[in-house]
C-alpha cells in the first residue's frame, strides 16, 4: 500500500503467534492510507528478523510468543534500532508489564482493542509519544514499591544533575501522568515551552520516550508513589 504525498507513511511489522489475530490487525492497519504493514511475524525470532530487514517505524508485538517472547524481542529491537515497540497483551495488569517497559516498549494495547484505537495507537507511537493506560501506570508504580529497582537510587538520582530546575519539575509532572497541556497549566507556561522541556530532558537523560521518563523519575526518587 502507498500513502498520500501529504502524509508520511508509517511502516509497521505485526508480530503475534495467533494467525487470525495477526492477520486481523494487519488488515485493519493496512487499510489506512498512512499506514503500511511491511511484514508479519509468528514469533519473537521472526519479529526481530523482520525489523532488521524492513526497518519499520513501529513493531506491534505480542508479549507472549514461542521461541523468543515479546520482552526479549523488544529488548533487542530497541537496542538495535529506532523502531518503536507497541506491546499486545491479553490483560492490562500483565505480569510482564514492568519488564517490557524496561526493555524499551513505548506502550501497551489489549488484544480486544477497538479498531479506531488500534489505528490511533500506532500513529501516536510512531509520532514519538508513549501510550500508557492508567491501569498500566498504576501497575508500574506498584512495581517500584514491591521490587528493587534496576539500578541504585543514588546513581539514578545523580543522572538528574544535568537537568535544569524547570526540566526536573516537568519530569515530576510527567511521572504523575500529566499531558503536555496539563503540565503547561500547572507550570503556568505555554505548551510549546513544555514540549521543549520534555524534548530536552529526554535528550539529556538518553531516554526514548515518556515511559522511560516515568521509570527514571521513580528510580531516582524524584517521584514517590502515593505523592
Amino acid at each position: 500500500m502507498t500513502g498520500t504525498e501529504s502524509a508520511p507513511v508509517v511502516r509497521v511489522v505485526v508480530a503475534d503467534d495467533q494467525e487470525l489475530v495477526r492477520g486481523g490487525f494487519a488488515m485493519i492497519l493496512d487499510a489506512q492510507p498512512d499506514i503500511d504493514v511491511v511484514a508479519e511475524a509468528g514469533d519473537g525470532v521472526q519479529a526481530v528478523a523482520a525489523v532488521r530487514e524492513h526497518a519499520p517505524d513501529v513493531l506491534l508485538l505480542d508479549i507472549r510468543m514461542p521461541r523468543m517472547d515479546g520482552i526479549e524481542a523488544a529488548r533487542i529491537v530497541c537496542a538495535e534500532s529506532a523502531c518503536r515497540v507497541l506491546m499486545l497483551t491479553t490483560f492490562d495488569l500483565d505480569d510482564y508489564v514492568y519488564d517490557a517497559l524496561r526493555a524499551g516498549a513505548s506502550g501497551f494495547l489489549l488484544k480486544d482493542v477497538r479498531r479506531d484505537d488500534l489505528v490511533n495507537a500506532v500513529r501516536v507511537v510512531a509520532g514519538g509519544e508513549s501510550l500508557l493506560a492508567p491501569t498500566v501506570t498504576t501497575r508500574l508504580i506498584h512495581e517500584f514499591t514491591s521490587r528493587p529497582t534496576a539500578r541504585p537510587a543514588a546513581e539514578a538520582a545523580g543522572a538528574l544533575a544535568v537537568l535544569t530546575a524547570r526540566e526536573r519539575e516537568t519530569l515530576q509532572l510527567i511521572a504523575r501522568g500529566l499531558s503536555n497541556a496539563e503540565i503547561a497549566a500547572a507550570m503556568v507556561v505555554s505548551e510549546h515551552t513544555v514540549k521543549s522541556h520534555v524534548s530536552n530532558l529526554l535528550t539529556k537523560l538518553g531516554l526514548r520516550d515518556r515511559v522511560q521518563a516515568v521509570i527514571t523519575a521513580y528510580e531516582s526518587g524524584l517521584a514517590v508513589p502515593g505523592a
